[in-house]
């Protein structure tokens, strides 16, 4: 087991002592090797508090620093299509290019985690930053770092730059709902909630070099390998991109979109209330505190839209971290509280009007077109409007053999198309759909139990149904034109070849 994490006692300015926890105290005086910043969750070099306590601990003494990138092996990367590896890849070629640009060498390591201990015996590191998630797969990993580690008598540090306020800081168990965590969070927010300052100057770099890196043919590899769910264009990856999509002059979010979000955003027919900013999020190519700090700025020109932003970018998204980080059954049955799995358990059994396998429902082969509208988008656009999906697991629920499957059905799918798959906010997503998560009982009825009900009826109540089918629609046709030209570009350049 790796030694319990603690709260660095001492942490260089300018970073909260408590968004950093020693998961390995250094043995003996510190060395004067290099720092590695192991980048994983957070993968940009602005705004980063993870990077910024690796160049300060770098420049207190007096030593160079290095980034370093795992690229996860499988089993975890099972999940990971040729959507979300190309979209990873594409904006970590970016960062590379803008690391080599301010002479801070990046260390991409195909063998995954396993290859960061002998990379920072190779390289005499004195200390080892790690950025934080909440995932078993990147805990095990970090886990097995840490054990590999513990008699090299370097330092490990675990640093929280994925959110505004550091999951252990927010709090310390898991809550039950937004409202009992909106209030712990309210109350140290602005403690948290500070501007970045510079990234230190460190000395140069003067070790081993990294391997130059092929882009075209690695991204070409690890996509070939991957099953064939196509990438998406509607949003280019990488920092600067993800800049332009928050403060652009042509259509950013919070220059040119903010003022319709607290109206708008609920209806599926009108996308363009959306942030559009949660693939960034989600791959770190841009930080949520930026996106906080920004939004702040231009409360006054919206203040209800703002403080509804906020609320999902700050509350809502850290909440998922908090369940993920303190509920390890956060994918299962058993990760639902217990009023939860009794209704679902007691109504399992009971009469489904349609029973649909896992193949039928990734093919949209449904009698309901509203459900296969939605599908077809998460399919084809690698995203659904945020109230169908809600709508969309629901109806999984109703049309499987149970919750379990129900369940694993839903996740799969997410993690599958959604440009987003594989975090914390769609496993929360997914568990409040299905497991009532975050929520509370409501008034029972078949199949569902006390779980919130959502059906067609409401949907077309709410929205205008027709319009968002044919929106769907238009995106399809689209995403078929692009894939086409893609394979005749691809018959052309090989006959080229």
């Amino acid at each position: 087991m790796a030694p319990a994490p603690t709260t660095a006692t001492v942490s260089p300015a300018p970073v909260h002592p408590n968004r950093v926890r020693v998961l390995l105290p250094g043995q003996g005086p510190p060395a004067a090797g290099p720092v590695v910043y192991w980048m994983l969750r957070d993968q940009r070099l602005a705004d980063n508090w993870a990077l910024l306590h690796a160049a300060t601990l770098a420049a207190a003494s007096a030593a160079p620093l290095a980034v370093a990138f795992p690229l996860f092996p499988k089993p975890f990367l099972l999940s990971a299509r040729r959507r979300q590896l190309g979209f990873l890849l594409r904006g970590l070629r970016r960062l590379a290019a803008h690391a080599a640009d301010r002479r801070l060498p990046f260390f991409f390591l195909t063998g995954g985690p396993a290859e960061i201990p002998a990379l920072v015996r190779r390289l005499g590191a004195s200390a080892l930053v790690a950025d934080f998630s909440p995932l078993r797969p990147v805990r095990q990993a970090l886990d097995a770092v840490v054990n590999d580690l513990r008699h090299d008598g370097l330092t490990v540090y675990q640093v929280d730059a994925h959110n505004v306020v550091p999951v252990w800081a927010a709090s310390p168990k898991l809550e039950y709902s937004a409202r009992t965590f909106r209030g712990k969070m309210n109350k140290v927010l602005d403690e948290y909630l500070v501007e970045f300052p510079e990234l230190p100057e460190v000395v140069p770099w003067d070790r081993e070099q990294p391997e130059e890196i092929d882009w075209d043919v690695l991204i070409d590899t690890v996509c070939r390998e991957a099953e064939d769910v196509p990438e998406i264009d509607w949003c280019e990856p990488g920092e600067a991109a993800a800049m332009e999509a928050l403060l652009g002059s042509q259509d950013g979010f919070l220059v040119k979109r903010i003022k319709s979000y607290d109206t708008d955003r609920n209806y599926p027919t009108k996308p363009k209330a959306l942030s559009g900013l949660s693939p960034y999020l989600h791959f770190g190519q841009i930080s949520a505190h930026r996106c906080a700090l920004e939004a702040k700025k231009r409360r006054h020109l919206s203040p209800k839209s703002v403080d509804a932003f906020l609320e999902e970018l700050i509350i809502r998204r850290e909440l998922a971290d908090n369940f993920c980080y303190y509920q390890p059954h956060y994918d299962t049955l058993a990760g639902a509280w217990d009023w939860a799995r009794k209704t679902l358990q007691d109504h399992a059994y009971d009469k489904r009007e349609h029973i649909y396998t896992r193949e039928q429902l990734e093919s949209a082969k449904t009698a309901d077109h509203l459900w296969n509208a939605s599908q077809l988008e998460m399919v084809h656009h690698g995203k659904m409007h945020g109230f169908m999906r809600m709508y969309w697991a629901k109806k999984i629920l109703e049309w499987t053999s149970g919750p379990e499957e129900a369940l694993s059905i839903a996740i799969y799918l997410n993690d599958k198309y959604h440009i987003d798959g594989r975090d914390p906010s769609g496993y929360v997503g997914c568990m409040w759909s299905i497991c009532g998560l975050h929520d509370q009982g409501w008034k029972e009825r078949p199949i569902f139990g006390k779980i919130r009900y959502m059906n067609y009826a409401g949907c077309k109540r709410k929205f205008d149904v027709d319009a968002y089918i044919s929106y769907v629609k238009r995106l399809v046709t689209q995403s078929k034109k692009r894939k086409l030209d893609e394979s005749l570009n691809s018959v052309v350049k090989y006959a080229k070849s």
